[in-house]
């Protein structure tokens, strides 16, 4: 279970090996309040990534994630909130 932040590039990494990414795209711009979509990552990419996410920090996460987080900070906010949960519960 990890004690740290999930950061952007925590983030960054995680939709690399799910998804991918579209060439046109940059994702070292910044990209925290850019939608998903306008980054080529449909909501079935979203749902890999948040699969990869609950394995990786031993967390489960809500499927309406993949519905309300539209943006990398978004996404961000919801796994770090569900991270500190997990180690209030410990």
């Amino acid at each position: 279970m990890a004690t740290q932040p999930f950061t952007l590039d925590d983030l960054k990494r995680i939709l690399l090996e799910a998804a991918g990414v579209d060439e046109s795209v940059d994702l070292d711009g910044d990209i925290l309040d850019t939608e998903f979509e306008q980054l080529s990552y449909e909501s079935l990419a979203i749902l890999e990534t948040c699969g990869r996410i609950e394995r990786d920090y031993g967390i489960s996460l809500d499927d309406s994630v993949v519905t309300e987080a539209k943006t990398p900070r978004a996404l961000l906010d919801l796994v770090n909130a569900q991270l500190a949960e997990t180690a209030d519960a410990a």
